[in-house]
Order: C-alpha cells, then structure tokens, then sequence
C-alpha cells in the first residue's frame, strides 16, 4: 500500500498522525522517519496535531476578506472559543483559514466538513452554528 493511503488511513482513525504510530510505521515498513514526516508535511490534508470531529475552514482570500470575512472569522472564533489553527478542548472543532476556496463568487465562503456555506455573515455564522449544536454536533 502507497505511504499516502497508509497516511490517510492512519489520520482517519487517529484524526490526526500520532508520532508513536509514525515511528511504528517507519520501523515496519523501512521507510526513515524523516521520510515520512516530509510526506506527512508536504500535504496540507495531513496534521500532526490532533483535530476536533469536525473542520470549519474560513477563507480569508481577496474576494472573501474585502466581502467580510474578517468579521466571519471573528464570529466563527468567538462562537467556538477557538482562532485560526486551534482545536475546541472537547475535540468537536478545528477552526483553519484558507487563502482561496475557489468559490469567490460566494464570498464570504465557510466550510464545514467538506460543506460550502456562501454570501456568509455573522448572523448566519450563529444560525448555521446553531443548527448544528441542536443536531449534537453533527453539521
């Protein structure tokens, strides 16, 4: 099995790449650590750091920030008790920023799980946030 579909299976279970089981790997399959670590952080989709059950991605590009995206980053933060790179403590969310979603036109744009959210507001930050706290987390 390629070093990414072990990766990705790994981060799956794990949400994230737990360096014991990084260091497992490298020794079962002999592959230098340094090696891997280099996969590992090339790839945005992979972390090194523990992420919550769900992902919440604001992008701050052009379009998006001259749009607003600023004060729904602020809002989303605030809602979740977290900024940009960090994990909630009870490990429901990690909220990141992107440069670019590709989806402009949109902005501002939000992700929730792989979900699109576009023309977003802070309002509508505390809406969708809400809708998703009455479904026990699960946006």
């Amino acid at each position: 099995m390629p070093l990414i579909a072990l990766l990705e299976e790994l981060q799956a279970h794990y949400r994230y790449l737990p360096r014991p089981a990084l260091l497992l790997m490298s020794e079962r399959l002999g592959i230098p650590l340094s090696q891997i670590y280099s996969v590992a952080t090339f790839y945005g989709a992979f972390s090194l750091t523990p992420r919550g059950r769900h992902m919440v991605s604001v992008c701050v590009g052009t379009a998006c920030h001259v749009r607003g995206s600023g004060r729904v980053l602020e809002r989303v933060g605030a809602r979740l008790g977290i900024g940009p790179g960090e994990t909630s403590a009870d490990m429901e969310y990690t909220l990141h920023t992107v440069n670019c979603l590709g989806a402009c036109a949109l902005g501002p744009v939000m992700v929730v799980d792989g979900e699109y959210h576009g023309q977003m507001s802070p309002a509508k930050v505390d809406t969708l946030l809400a809708r998703d706290d009455r479904k026990g987390g699960n946006p």
